[in-house]
């Protein structure tokens, strides 16, 4: 297992209700063939550009160990999320 780091930004329209279930949901499949060694809500902050009319989103930060399958599956379903404005996912090299 690799370490990986993955900061996803969440519209900041949506319910608090619903954040807390996108948290959970990637942290599900994260913790489905890995272990989450940190995970921060850094809470709404302003973007630096317009992303899809939306100025400002609620950041996540979370470092893990992962095999590759579970990386494909996090990237897969990142990119059909609606509450997903941004997201990026690399290998931790610290």
């Amino acid at each position: 297992m690799r370490k990986y780091e993955v900061m996803y930004i969440i519209r900041s329209d949506i319910e608090q209700e619903a954040v807390q279930a996108t948290i959970e949901k990637f942290q599900g499949i994260i913790n489905n063939g890995g272990e989450i060694t940190k995970h921060d809500v850094m809470g709404k902050r302003r973007l630096a550009y317009e992303i899809n009319k939306f100025r400002d989103g609620i950041y996540v930060l979370v470092h893990f160990n992962a095999g590759s399958e579970v990386i494909t599956e996090l990237d897969r379903v990142m990119k059909i999320s609606d509450e997903i404005i941004r997201y990026l996912i690399v290998k931790d090299v610290a």
